[in-house]
């Protein structure tokens, strides 16, 4: 019991600051705890559900510049992109599309409502000033919404008791270059955290039907801030503002006479999150309101632009009650207004949640929860999790079986609706009615965990999508329903193996059947994914290494060449504020597709400093 009650009396903390919740992991109880699986601080051996953990120092030890290439070397995440950086980026959780990944960062849904389906837009999320992130594997997002099938949550950098800082710059191949900088302070009532980057590059030739060989360049700048202030000793106020600009140039935009490959896109993005939590003895509540605004422009030298603007508002409620020692009940509600203001549509919807946790007996830990939402297009819908846990204590090792139940749905998208009623929509698009999708899913896991800090998993994962909406790709007459069950049900093989104080090993193998409702291979779902990392720590100098294995995929009726990646880095500390750091991306220059129509980048070497003030 000593460990739950640190637990909770953590918990009450994060609780009373979710915009800050989870920053400091620098402290190693905090370190062990997650929000991402319940929106509420809990101890990972207690949690069910499947949740992977991204630190600080994997985030720099990799170094990848945009935060889907990090998380890639996760268990069970595949990432496709349209060519290099700021092209249209997919990340898939154990299979599901793109669009059903939710993503927050400091508690801001970043989702966007104009897209063709409501959903992140990773290829602008850069890496540079995150400190941690939080991964739910599967549809088992109950707080977050009915069409979460996987959440990642971000946490920007946490600043010290003193005014602090750092000042970074990356450069390397393709002229690209990277800038970053933060600072920040955490006073007695008032807390601040201010960070910007700024990332350009030449790029290269994203396509392959491009004779003129013309490079795509990309330019991103970030600027993100975090503000809190201790109202009294019970109420917190919190605000984030964030704002993203990326400008990127394309192939293939325009039609017939007018197509082009001299094409340039440019995304701005601005959220604004504001909160008050309230703590008492035995519970906490937040209420927050969200603003999202998304401009989104496509335009060439031969034909006249393509605008859209829109907006996502949302204000949610969370609460969570401390019953007893070992009972806990958290629910709330979320109200929802998406609207794309170009094309004059707007959809509110509204959800109500309630979740049970706790510990039944000892070392068996359950939670029962249930989701009821209500589409203003699409009606009433109620959906349930189930999870729950036991561990064995095998002297100063333990053995945790666990296994997880959860059901969704996703409404049409307002774009996915409009274009079918279109002026480019024809049979047998134009004359469907699009239905919403339903989705279930379960898993099986055992891990072992051991005193010395290594952890063994074993995952069976089965998820299945009633009627999934997809684009005509074979007629290009608009959106239609799969009607039927498509599925994806595999294996995650997880293995994090500290073999001394210096040397650390972190194996995931993810093998994963997709299949649509006529048992064909769904695209762009590699049926196998390896990461093979490794890590060196001795003094000031840290090595690092990932090898990525991609086997056995598809892109439509394309069938797409395994392939190895390999990256390694290496980071050494001059001294206590400064640290120069090095990498090389795709070591070995492989070739190699993700997209059948597009290239990736080849070899490519960074060098780059940091100093910390």
């Amino acid at each position: 019991m000593k460990q739950h009650s640190l637990a909770m009396a953590i918990s009450v903390a994060l609780s009373a600051a979710p915009a800050f919740a989870e920053q400091k992991n620098q402290e190693d109880e905090i370190e062990k705890l997650v929000v991402v699986s319940s929106r509420v601080a809990m101890p990972m051996r207690e949690i069910a559900t499947s949740v992977s953990l991204v630190t600080k120092e994997d985030i720099d030890a990799r170094g990848y510049a945009n935060l889907a290439d990090v998380l890639k070397t996760q268990p069970s995440i595949g990432v496709t992109n349209s060519g290099g950086m700021g092209s249209s980026t997919a990340l898939r959780v154990r299979g599901e599309e793109g669009y059903r990944t939710l993503v927050r960062i400091d508690g801001v849904d970043i989702s966007d409502p104009t897209g063709t389906q409501v959903g992140p837009q990773l290829a602008h999320l850069q890496s540079a000033n995150i400190a941690r992130v939080e991964i739910l594997r599967g549809s088992q997002g109950l707080a977050y919404g009915a069409d979460a099938g996987g959440v990642i949550n971000i946490y920007s950098g946490t600043p010290s008791e003193q005014f602090s800082g750092d000042i970074s710059g990356t450069f390397g191949r393709y002229n690209t270059q990277n800038l970053a900088a933060s600072m920040g302070a955490n006073n007695k009532d008032f807390d601040y955290y201010i960070a910007a980057s700024d990332y350009q590059t030449d790029g290269f030739n994203s396509r392959l039907d491009d004779t003129s060989q013309d490079k795509d360049g990309y330019e991103n700048t970030t600027i993100h801030s975090r503000l809190g202030y201790q109202l009294s000793d019970a109420l917190t106020l919190g605000v984030v503002l964030r704002n993203n600009h990326g400008l990127g140039q394309f192939d293939n935009c325009g039609f017939g006479a007018t197509a082009s490959n001299n094409c340039e896109s440019e995304f701005n993005q601005t959220n604004l999150r504001t909160d008050l939590n309230y703590s008492s003895n035995n519970s906490q509540h937040e209420l927050a309101y969200a603003k999202t605004f998304i401009e989104r422009e496509n335009f060439n030298q031969s034909t006249s632009s393509f605008l859209t603007k829109g907006t996502l508002t949302r204000i949610e409620y969370l609460g969570n009650t401390q019953l007893n020692l070992d009972n806990q009940l958290v629910y709330g509600f979320d109200w929802e207004e998406e609207q794309i203001t170009t094309a004059e549509q707007s959809r509110i919807s509204k959800g109500y949640y309630l979740e049970y946790q706790g510990e039944l007996v000892d070392n068996l830990y359950f939670t029962a929860g249930v989701r009821h939402d209500d589409n203003e297009d699409f009606g009433e819908h109620t959906s349930v999790r189930v999870s729950g846990a036991y561990i064995w204590v095998l002297g100063e090792n333990e053995l945790k079986l666990r296994s997880a139940y959860g059901t969704g749905f996703r409404a049409p998208s307002l774009f996915e609706i409009e274009y079918n009623s279109g002026p480019f929509a024809y049979e047998p698009a134009s004359t469907t009615s699009l239905n919403e999708e339903k989705t279930k899913g379960y898993e099986i896991a055992v891990e072992y965990s051991t005193s010395m800090g290594s952890r063994y998993e074993v995952v069976y994962f089965n998820q299945k999508i009633d009627d999934s909406i997809f684009f005509d790709l074979d007629g290009f007459s608009g959106y239609l329903q799969d009607k039927g069950q498509s599925s994806s049900k595999g294996v995650e093989l997880i293995a994090d193996v500290k073999l001394n104080t210096s040397w650390m090993l972190n194996l995931n193998y993810t093998y994963n059947d997709a299949v649509d409702t006529l048992s064909k291979q769904r695209r762009r779902r590699p049926k196998h994914i390896a990461n093979i990392g490794f890590d060196y720590q001795a003094d000031k100098l840290i090595l690092s290494a990932n090898v990525r294995v991609v086997k056995d995929f598809v892109d439509g009726a394309t069938p797409l060449d395994d392939y190895n990646i390999v990256d390694i880095s290496a980071r050494y500390q001059i001294n206590s504020q400064l640290t120069v750091f090095v990498r090389v991306e795709n070591l070995f220059n492989h070739e190699y597709q993700d997209v059948a129509a597009f290239y990736t980048a080849g070899e490519a070497p960074y060098i780059g400093l940091k100093y910390q003030f």
